[in-house]
């Protein structure tokens, strides 16, 4: 609890203890308005003061404004126990709301402590320097010592460690990395020195781009948002004029009647009109319930740029993906070795052929053999340009590249069943065998595309420049429903574009990518989504959802969170208005007292930012 959340609590304690001891003191007159005074002012004070503010800002009609209408009026009155009792019940709602809201702010501020204060630059001397992040450039090798935030992204140069992504990704295990392995900004190094090139400036930086997400998410405000700041903002003067006709009509009509005017029973229900009247629950709650699920979603690593975005994926019936990066891991590797020698031999001999070429193909094989590669072994190396590389290797003519390779040393070779990038293989003139090299599923994709299917979603569909046996292959695995292969980028737009028209009235599509071709995609669709850990800037930037550890599981969990959210939206909404309808209309003819007021207002916001809560806390499949 804060230091005003504490403060609060006092006041409340102190007026309800006065309150209950005033109550049984045999007191009337000025005495009883002078000592009931105290607890009304020790616990109504600050909302006057903002009452007394509102007014000088020319900015009058607003809760603070009613809840001093109504006391003051109650106290002038005479009834300085129910003028007490309603700012006292309105306090502790407060309260509430306070409390909730900073329960909400939680999981988005622990997303604060990912900023990093500074970066070790090492000196000329071996001496460390901690300088600002904004100062280090790009190439800048930086140490990260044990316990310390990576401050910038980078490639790992030197050492190896353990690294803390739980605040970025919602995972919590942590992740191994050793020379050669990226790294991005927020994380912690839980054990091991090491040292970092940075590839970034750090305003571009992983973590300054989730803040600055973060930060300005509160800015793009729903359509239910905006209905209720609409709603406030002619809600509140059309009550206040009608509490007013309330107090002064009917007495008028009674008195030109030649009955009594009555005008302390008018007055007393104009002011109970008041205080019902006052739009506490929904002011506070539709805001809070959108907060909240803004504050779930990000402690499980999906970021949400805006409450409408939340809202929009509420409304998600088609989901589109891009194939590379987003189902696929986005990396090359050895998937099947054909040969009549052994497996290990050819993968041996192409390794050491490839070993000198930067190709990515080059450096699949190479990875896949595993092994330290004897450059001693290795000479007479041709890198043929659009055919592949010739070697001497272990005292063979290895040839390792396409069939335009092999055609040109006057070789046919058989065709390969798998789908996938084909290296073939000769050694010494004949033909040996080949490597099929393909991109891989994500482990999680397939568990993804049932999630999605029990979340509702009722379309599932690939679009990717791949080719189309590959295309239709990995759609079969994982149950896409429809594939689209061998696109260009303008082409995906098309797609999508056409998907849009035939989608229902109401319902909306989402697009999932990473690359920077994705970018154009991502914007059109109704919700772009992007993976933001190996995903590309671009993408990111251009995306209204980031899930930070690239699991596409994550968008069932989000449409999950998102439809939680606004099923709570709606609730307060009913219940907050049908409530205020029925005790305005029994405040009006005189049932109701000011008791039931301080139930209709302070009650009902207290019962639905309680609802509002329940945001914060989604349960995973």
């Amino acid at each position: 609890m804060t230091k005003k959340q504490k403060k609060v609590l006092y006041r409340i304690i102190v007026s309800a203890v006065l309150l209950i001891m005033l109550h049984f003191l045999p007191i009337s007159g000025w005495v009883s308005f002078a000592l009931y005074m105290v607890p009304y002012l020790i616990i109504g004070c600050d909302i006057l003061k903002k009452a007394c503010k509102g007014i000088r800002n020319k900015e009058v009609f607003d809760e603070n404004f009613l809840m001093a209408v109504a006391t003051v009026g109650a106290i002038l009155l005479g009834d300085y126990v129910e003028g007490t009792a309603v700012m006292l019940f309105y306090q502790i709602g407060e309260l509430f709301q306070s409390y909730a809201v900073g329960k909400s702010r939680k999981n988005i501020t622990s997303l604060m402590d990912i900023r990093p204060d500074y970066a070790n630059v090492e000196k000329e001397n071996g001496e460390l320097e901690q300088v600002d992040p904004d100062e280090v450039a790009i190439g800048t090798v930086i140490v990260v010592k044990p316990g310390e935030k990576l401050p910038i992204d980078g490639n790992v140069v030197e050492g190896s460690s353990t690294l803390n992504t739980s605040a970025l990704t919602g995972e919590s295990l942590p992740r191994e990395v050793s020379v050669g392995d990226a790294v991005i900004s927020g994380c912690v190094n839980l054990t091991g020195l090491i040292k970092v090139e940075t590839t970034k400036e750090f305003g571009e930086s992983t973590v300054s781009k989730i803040l600055d997400l973060v930060e300005n998410s509160s800015m793009k405000k729903s359509r239910s948002e905006n209905f209720i700041s609409k709603f406030a903002r002619y809600y509140t003067p059309a009550v206040c004029y009608s509490a007013l006709v309330l107090a002064i009509l009917p007495p008028i009509l009674n008195l030109l009647m030649g009955n009594p005017a009555n005008v302390g029973e008018w007055v007393t229900r104009a002011l109970t009109f008041l205080v019902i009247s006052c739009p506490c629950a929904l002011v506070i709650s539709i805001p809070l319930s959108f907060f909240g699920g803004i504050g779930g979603a990000s402690s499980q690593g999906i970021l949400i740029k805006g409450s409408n975005y939340l809202e929009t994926l509420a409304s998600t019936e088609t989901v589109v993906f891009d194939k590379t990066g987003t189902l696929t891991k986005g990396v090359f590797q050895v998937v099947k070795i054909v040969t009549d020698m052994s497996q290990e031999e050819l993968l041996k001999l192409a390794a050491h052929a490839e070993s000198y070429s930067t190709h990515p193909i080059s450096k699949s094989v190479v990875e896949a053999y595993g092994k330290e590669i004897i450059t001693g072994e290795v000479g007479d190396i041709q890198e043929i340009s659009g055919h592949g590389v010739k070697a001497m290797c272990f005292g063979k003519e290895v040839a390792a590249g396409n069939d335009k390779l092999m055609k040109s040393m006057g070789l046919t070779p058989p065709e390969a069943v798998e789908d996938g990038t084909v290296v073939y293989v000769a050694v010494d003139g004949s033909y040996a065998g080949c490597i099929i090299i393909a991109d891989t599923l994500k482990s999680e994709s397939e568990g993804a595309m049932k999630v999605l299917k029990r979340a509702g979603v009722r379309k599932l569909v690939m679009l990717t420049g791949d080719k189309k046996s590959v295309a239709e292959k990995i759609a079969g695995q994982l149950g896409i429903d429809m594939v689209k292969s061998e696109l260009l980028p303008a082409d995906k737009v098309t797609e999508v574009e056409s998907l849009l028209e035939q989608k229902k009235k109401g319902k909306a599509l989402a697009f999932v990518g990473d690359g920077i071709n994705d970018a154009p995609v991502l914007s059109r669709a109704d919700i772009g989504i992007a993976m933001g850990a190996m995903g590309s800037d671009a993408a990111i930037e251009a995306a209204d959802i980031v899930l930070m550890d690239d699991n596409p599981e994550k968008i069932a969990l989000a449409i999950k969170i998102s439809r939680k959210c606004m099923g709570i939206v709606y609730q307060n909404i009913v219940f907050a208005l049908g409530v205020k309808a029925i005790c305005l209309i029994l405040g009006a003819i005189g049932i109701a007292n000011m008791w039931l007021a301080i139930f209709a207002d302070v009650g009902v916001m207290v019962l639905a930012v309680l609802n509002a809560i329940r945001c914060l806390y989604i349960k995973k499949d």
